[in-house]
């Protein structure tokens, strides 16, 4: 297939076929998406499947908690929050492959663009990229997750369990190790899916593992009464189904990439480019480890009631945050195209495009969360304390989403351009950042102090952000380094 197959001329919608069963077909259209596209479409193509994902997991955790909250058990809701850094890392684990091989994909493919290099080599280079995302995601899962089984106990009592909770929490963080390939490996291959441009695929197997978690719920806490392991087996079965539908995907609808064994590398440069750009993904989820560790140590303090309440109230929240989320982890493939194909324009316009939506999206849904607080945080307890302390914390959470799509906006741009350093500077300077707050207002403001605290540092790290990027603007416009 030619060049000019697959990047049809600037606004000539006539060129790209129409969706269709045709895997060529649809591989031109997601190409010229990302070549050639208008931004506001090329964004609503790429973005809104990623909402909508993202928002269906988010209803998800929401109605998790609500399973496990009809059980009528504090310490089983204190469990799911205990849990929440361990599930972090082993995320974590898969962003490192993934982030870093999508946005590696992505600018190989607008490297293609109108250069005179080898374009069998770079192809080849792609397949290679995402072998090696894939099989060295799942053998990083598989580490951690002989590791954690292991320690499950000492882990949970680590993160802050004690006395009734530590139990289930060492049921649901030992269920979360035992599939920690299956999640590391879903996440890679998220990434690579949406580094061509295929963010509906991507989409369809985000909503497919969360209407298999929800049956799955369904069956191990409702009709067989197996609390947060029931909870723990339904999540890593539901991400089985996703791994299972995105090699299906890659495999059968995708000329670019390939999983093959056959394919892997791992020579310096590989693992330079994925590493150091994935590597900001790792350090943010140890950081976001360290810092709930203390949050959960200093929290606890103050009463079990709270601790489960900051659960709660982290689940409602997460529901602007994870369309905000969309809008930027969407964006990334779009980014990372645009600076491979040295389009600075198109890079900025996109920048900006994705600013305005995130503004938005922020102001609208949080400030509909944050009318009907009180009605919402209700229908997951009934303990007058875990409401009185919900709401206040929400209210807190729901400020702190102004300041943090920008900020995970500006992470992502540093990621697709390849900005090594100052994206690990933000991954790092939120938990470096939050750990003197949380102890400043501890100390001053009792347990206000410690609610308002990640919002003080969200602030913080957004003012830090706002400054990286203004700097950065030279390496914006800069030339990609980049090797078939």
């Amino acid at each position: 297939m030619s060049e000019n197959t697959l990047t049809p001329a600037p606004g000539d919608i006539s060129q790209v076929p129409a969706p269709g069963p045709d895997p060529v077909q649809e591989e031109t259209k997601n190409r010229f998406i990302l070549a050639s596209a208008p931004i506001w479409r090329a964004l609503v193509h790429l973005c809104i499947p990623m909402i909508a994902a993202f928002s269906v997991g988010s209803i998800y955790n929401i109605i998790n908690a609500g399973f496990i909250g009809s059980l009528h058990s504090t310490s089983l809701l204190a469990a799911l929050t205990f849990s929440l850094p361990v599930f972090s890392l082993i995320m974590a684990i898969g962003g490192v492959f993934g982030v870093g091989g999508g946005t590696y994909i992505s600018r190989l493919l607008g490297s293609q663009e109108g250069a005179a290099g080898d374009a069998e080599a770079t192809g080849r280079r792609i397949k290679q990229i995402s072998s090696f995302t894939l099989w060295g995601a799942l053998a990083g899962g598989a580490v951690v997750g002989v590791i954690g089984l292991s320690f499950a106990t000492p882990i949970s009592a680590l993160v802050g369990a004690s006395g009734a909770s530590l139990a289930p929490t060492a049921q649901y963080i030992g269920a979360m190790f035992a599939f920690a390939p299956i999640y590391v490996a879903v996440f890679a291959l998220e990434q690579i899916v949406r580094a061509e441009g295929a963010a509906v695929a991507s989409m369809n197997g985000l909503i497919l593992s969360t209407v298999a978690n929800l049956v799955f719920d369904v069956l191990f806490i409702i009709v067989l009464p197996w609390g947060v392991l029931g909870a723990g087996l339904a999540l890593g079965l539901s991400n089985v189904v996703a791994v299972a539908y995105y090699a299906w995907w890659l495999t059968n609808r995708s000329s670019v990439v390939s999983l093959a064994p056959r394919w892997f590398r791992a020579d310096p440069e590989m693992l330079k480019t994925v590493f150091g750009v994935g590597v900001s993904e790792l350090l943010q989820s140890s950081f976001l480890i360290v810092t709930t560790l203390l949050m959960n140590w200093i929290a606890i303090s103050y009463g079990e009631a709270l601790l489960a309440s900051m659960g709660v109230a982290l689940r409602i929240s997460q529901l602007p945050e994870m369309i905000c989320m969309g809008v930027f982890m969407g964006a990334i493939p779009l980014f990372a195209y645009a600076f491979g194909a040295g389009n600075h324009a198109r890079l900025a316009s996109a920048i900006k495009g994705a600013v305005v939506a995130i503004l938005g999206i922020t102001l609208v849904f949080s400030g509909l969360v944050f009318v009907f607080r009180d009605q919402v945080f209700a229908l997951f307890s009934a303990d007058p304390a875990v409401i009185a302390d919900g709401t206040q914390i929400l209210t807190a959470m729901l400020v702190a989403t102004i300041f943090n799509g920008i900020t995970g906006l500006v992470i992502a741009v540093f990621q697709a351009t390849q900005q090594m350093r100052n994206a690990t500077i933000m991954a790092v300077a939120q938990g470096v950042l939050f750990i003197p707050v949380l102890l400043l207002g501890n100390a001053l403001l009792g347990m206000t102090g410690v609610i308002w605290s990640m919002t003080v540092t969200e602030l913080i790290t957004f003012g830090l952000g706002m400054l990286l990027f203004w700097t950065s603007r030279q390496a914006l416009d800069a030339e990609p380094e980049l090797r078939p």
